[in-house]
């Protein structure tokens, strides 16, 4: 997949931002559109369709927090990229965007040579993962291509992250996939994330599917129960 293909939606009410943001990607030959509030964002997003999203926190109308929860909320966006720009260092905002949804963070201000590197890191993964199912007898089946998880026949919606990561323990069930390797395959080691968003990610998880496939290992990691499903 050439970067030509490849749609980008840059949310910000800082009109500088959108301008270098937008400029940057273009140079690298993606397609790019920008909006400057929330209310724009949504209606841009539902034509646009992005692969990925770079959406500020702080915005007048709606902040980034009520767009990616309204966006994770529609089925059509569970494969793309939600990354939240923000200004914001604190550990509780970081945790509120993880369990909206997003992706990742990049804090401000923006060095456009490192955000492009991180740009093309994400999205190296829209191939991967892809023509494969992965399925448990008639009650589980996780789907790879379609972003699609399914539960006695019935779906259930994964923002990107959390399919991500039941998608790999659910590769090798049984395996037990440590904490470092899991947060270099599902989130790149190019992201600095901490122990506590594998946590977050895995209870979210645990609590959309209502069993306990995912099994801790104290002090290492965690595998995929097959005897669950």
């Amino acid at each position: 997949m050439d970067n030509s293909s490849l749609r980008i939606l840059v949310v910000d009410d800082e009109e500088d931002i959108l301008q270098i943001l937008e400029y940057n990607l273009k140079q690298e030959g993606y397609q790019v559109k920008t909006a400057a509030h929330g209310v724009d964002a949504l209606t841009l997003a539902k034509t646009f369709l992005p692969h990925l999203i770079l959406l500020d926190v702080m915005m007048p109308h709606k902040n980034g927090i009520e767009v990616c929860r309204e966006l994770r909320a529609n089925p059509a966006f569970n494969s793309t990229f939600i990354v939240f720009l923000t200004a914001k260092s604190d550990d509780a905002s970081e945790i509120e965007g993880l369990e909206t949804g997003a992706d990742d963070y990049i804090r401000k201000p923006i060095r456009p040579k490192v955000l492009m590197t991180r740009v093309q890191s994400i999205l190296k993964r829209i191939e991967s993962n892809k023509n494969s199912v992965i399925r448990f007898g008639d009650h589980l089946e996780i789907n790879r291509e379609l972003f699609l998880v399914k539960k006695d026949g019935v779906e259930i919606n994964f923002p990107r992250k959390e399919f991500e990561l039941i998608a790999l323990l659910a590769s090798k069930p049984g395996r037990v996939f440590l904490r470092n390797e899991i947060l270099e395959r599902v989130w790149g080691n190019e992201v600095i994330v901490g122990d506590r968003t594998i946590d977050v990610h895995i209870r979210k998880i645990r609590q959309k599917l209502d069993e306990d496939y995912i099994q801790t290992v104290k002090g290492v990691g965690y595998k995929f129960d097959v005897s669950n499903a």
